[in-house]
């Protein structure tokens, strides 16, 4: 299974793709996606798609899993959020995709067994959990592949509830 994880942004979007082999993570890529702050609001969302959906292309992930909106940001910055996300999950349906939504919470308990993990604690476990050289940079990027990780490690649980719950 490969996931494209991604925390929504309007400033800085962070993406990260992540494969599940045989219970093993391996990090496939990660980055950011960021636009000019002296463009158009309309136009940094085009920006936002654009790259989203090369990394679909490039990728061909199955999934796609997004970080839900914390609310305690002002009500501006959490519109924009919604709107990043809002593209983010258009791409998605270009695509055929299904999205998965993960609260903050949700996100640090699946890589660090904690809701309340710090920042820098995150970055650290995925470096582990993916084996990579140094924690992701920068924490947008580490995000979203803590979002990947969280749904790739939860999907073939969720999935194997789902089939034993069906009727034979």
């Amino acid at each position: 299974m490969i996931v494209l994880g991604i925390d929504p942004g309007i400033a800085n979007t962070g993406y990260g793709v992540v494969r599940r082999r045989s219970g093993r993570l391996a990090a496939l890529d990660g980055g950011v996606i960021t636009t000019r702050a002296d463009a158009r609001h309309e136009r940094r969302l085009v920006t936002i798609h654009a790259r989203v959906c090369e990394l679909i292309d490039e990728h061909s992930p199955d999934v796609v899993a997004l970080e839900d909106l914390y609310f305690g940001q002002n009500a501006g910055s959490a519109f924009a959020v919604g709107q990043a996300r809002g593209v983010v999950m258009l791409a998605a349906g270009q695509h055929a995709l299904s999205c998965s939504s993960y609260t903050p919470q949700q996100v640090k308990a699946a890589v660090c067994g904690s809701g309340r993990a710090a920042k820098d604690q995150v970055g650290r476990m995925v470096q582990v959990l993916l084996a990579l050289d140094r924690a992701p940079r920068p924490d947008h990027a580490a995000d979203a592949l803590a979002v990947a990780i969280c749904h790739a490690n939860g999907a073939p649980h969720a999935a194997a509830v789902a089939v034993a719950g069906a009727p034979a």
